[in-house]
Parts: C-alpha cells; sequence; structure tokens
C-alpha cells in the first residue's frame, strides 16, 4: 500500500463558524484571519494505491462553479486536484475508485468538472462511493445545509450510473484494510476511511477533526448539524486513538496532515506532528 496526501489547494471559511463559541482570542493563535474573519482552510485529499485500488478520498471544492460562488470561498494557491496527483505521477484516468466522506461543496466538487455544457465525472474511469442516507440528506437538504449541498456536485453522478451506496448502516469493513467509520454529528452518515497501513492505524478525520486545534473537546464548528453528538463522537474517537496509537490525517488544517496523540493533564492533545510522505516514506521508502 502507498499514501499520498494530496492537495486540492485552499480556500476562506469564517472562523467564527470553523471554531464555534471558542473565542476569537484562542483561535486566532491557531489560525490568524484576516481583516473579514477569514481563516484559510487545506482541501487535502489522500490517494491510497492498494493492489488493484487507487482511491481518492475526497476531491476538493472543484473549478466548475461562477465567480459570485468563488467570492465567498477565494480559492486560492497553486495546488488543484489534477497538478497534485500528477506530482505522485498520476493522472485522472489513474483512479478507480472516489470515496466521498460526505457531498459538502469542499469535499465533492471536484468530483464533476464541465466539459462545454455538460457536467461529467473528473475521473472518467471511477466508481464514486457514499451511502444512502447520506445521499438521502444530500438530495433533500434541511435549510442550514441547503448551500452546502450542490445539486451540481451530486446528480451528474446518478446521471453518469457512476454512483454507488456502501452500507454504511454499521460501518465495518469497505475494502481489505479499509474500515469505515460512521459519525452523524457534522452531517447524516459522514463516513470515515479507517486504513491499516503497515500495523499502523490511519484515520482520514474529515470534517469530525478538521484540524489539529479541533483536537481540543470544546472544539467543535459551528456547521455541525449536531454539535453534542460530535462531542460523544470525538471523545470516542480520541479515547480509542490515542490507547492504540493512531495516527490522524487532517482534510483542512492549512499547515499539519498529521498527528500522533498522548494523554496529558489537560486531556488527549497531540504528540507529534508529520506529514504523509514521512510516514509513506518510512515503510516504502
Amino acid at each position: 500500500m502507498r499514501l499520498f496526501s494530496v492537495n486540492a489547494g485552499y480556500f476562506k471559511l469564517d472562523g467564527g463558524a470553523m471554531h464555534g463559541v471558542v473565542p476569537k482570542s484562542m483561535w486566532n493563535k491557531a489560525n490568524p484571519s484576516d481583516e473579514n474573519n477569514m481563516c484559510t482552510w487545506a482541501m487535502r485529499c489522500l490517494l491510497i494505491d492498494h493492489g488493484n485500488y487507487r482511491i481518492l478520498v475526497d476531491t476538493g471544492m472543484g473549478t466548475k462553479q461562477d465567480e459570485k460562488f468563488f467570492s465567498y470561498y477565494q480559492p486560492h494557491g497553486d495546488d488543484t486536484l489534477e497538478k497534485s496527483l500528477a506530482k505522485h505521477g498520476y493522472t485522472p484516468e489513474d483512479i478507480t475508485d472516489v470515496f466521498l466522506t460526505h457531498l459538502h461543496f469542499d469535499h465533492c466538487g471536484g468530483a464533476i468538472k464541465r466539459e462545454g455544457d455538460k457536467l461529467v465525472p473528473a475521473f472518467p474511469n471511477a466508481t464514486y462511493w457514499s451511502n444512502e442516507k447520506h445521499w438521502q440528506a444530500a438530495t433533500n437538504p434541511n435549510e442550514r445545509e441547503k448551500a452546502s449541498f450542490l445539486k451540481e456536485n451530486i446528480l451528474p453522478l446518478q446521471e453518469a450510473s457512476r454512483f454507488h451506496f456502501i452500507d454504511a448502516s454499521d460501518g465495518g469493513e469497505w475494502i481489505k484494510d479499509i474500515n469505515i467509520r460512521i459519525v452523524n454529528g457534522h452531517t447524516d452518515a459522514m463516513m470515515l476511511p479507517q486504513i491499516q497501513f503497515n500495523n499502523t492505524t490511519i484515520l482520514y478525520c474529515a470534517d469530525l477533526i478538521p484540524s489539529v486545534a479541533h483536537v481540543s473537546m470544546p472544539w467543535v464548528m459551528a456547521y455541525d448539524m449536531r454539535p453534542i453528538d460530535t462531542l460523544k463522537e470525538k471523545h470516542q474517537l480520541l479515547e480509542q486513538a490515542v490507547n492504540e496509537n493512531w495516527v490522524l490525517f487532517f482534510e483542512h488544517d492549512p499547515k499539519i496532515e498529521c498527528c500522533t496523540l498522548q494523554n496529558t493533564d489537560r486531556g488527549i492533545r497531540v504528540k507529534e506532528t508529520f506529514t504523509m510522505h514521512d510516514l509513506d516514506m518510512k515503510y516504502n521508502g
């Protein structure tokens, strides 16, 4: 198995929304905001090259939206999904599976691209994966999430007959060495890949723990539909992660890709930080 961090670029979101009830005097030290209270976040995807599979986990927001849309989120930086794949020697045609943790625009927008007047799958040979419970939430969104679930990111996959559902009723194994954790605090039935890599468990945290700062229990996003459930899910997951020495992989942290954890007198905190390249080279170098 080989694992590659794939950066789909950076964008901005409101600092207060991303940090919930945590005061700005605290979170602004972790991720300083601009004059409009906007903080920079990564859209960090993960490529898993495993046997006959080349699996891309999440796809960033893509490039097909209009100027007005991008003005809200200010995508920036030189990285794109395709350029980042190319750095590792892959093309969109090489991807066999696209695993979408959930269907918010900054996680699935890059799954679809514009070809003339048509919207088509950006990975022409890939099967796209979600689960039925989350699909129902995304295609019949509540008023609070409607702005995050965009039909142009979702329906073209169904129309192209490329969308498949994982049986995610209670999580469990998806394919060999990759299990799925189902969490419902952020949105209905978000799926977190839990990867066995050379006797190390790596958890792709998606929006349950979007950055290193969110390891701290009170740091829960205001975007979460059920923040109390997020607290319970974080507590259970972090306890297991520290006891079993897992590696956490962060999708949105602008600087830090991975960390391990430790128990301290202030609760569970970060132990070491490193890149996915460091971890991959440890075993495959």
